[in-house]
């Protein structure tokens, strides 16, 4: 019984970790990565707060041109936005980590 219910909550974690994928390359990921994704989307935001920074690479995403290659949608809606939810509950979850980065390196420039 109790090896199951860890299996189960080793399976939440990744699948919230997975979830969140604007999370996943601000926080998890180094900065060149969410700087060549940012520049490589066109986006025109100039700097990621490290603090909640998967919804704002979300939004950043958003805010640039339309994508040539065709956007990711489930239901005729786009990924980025049903992915806004999911990095704030995590990056909610990270908020003690990125504050302290927030702090120690400041934000993501591009």
């Amino acid at each position: 019984m109790r090896t199951k219910s860890m299996k189960v909550l080793v399976l939440a974690c990744i699948a919230l970790t997975m979830a969140g994928c604007g999370t996943v390359t601000t926080a998890l990921r180094d900065d060149a990565v969410t700087v060549r994704s940012l520049k490589a989307n066109k986006t025109y935001c100039q700097s990621v707060p490290r603090i909640y920074s998967g919804v704002t690479y979300n939004l950043c995403i958003l805010n640039g041109p339309p994508n040539s290659r065709g956007d990711v949608t489930v239901n005729n809606v786009p990924w980025t936005l049903i992915d806004i939810p999911l990095s704030g509950i995590t990056d909610t979850l990270l908020l003690p980590y990125t504050i302290y980065r927030q702090s120690a390196d400041g934000s993501i420039e591009l």
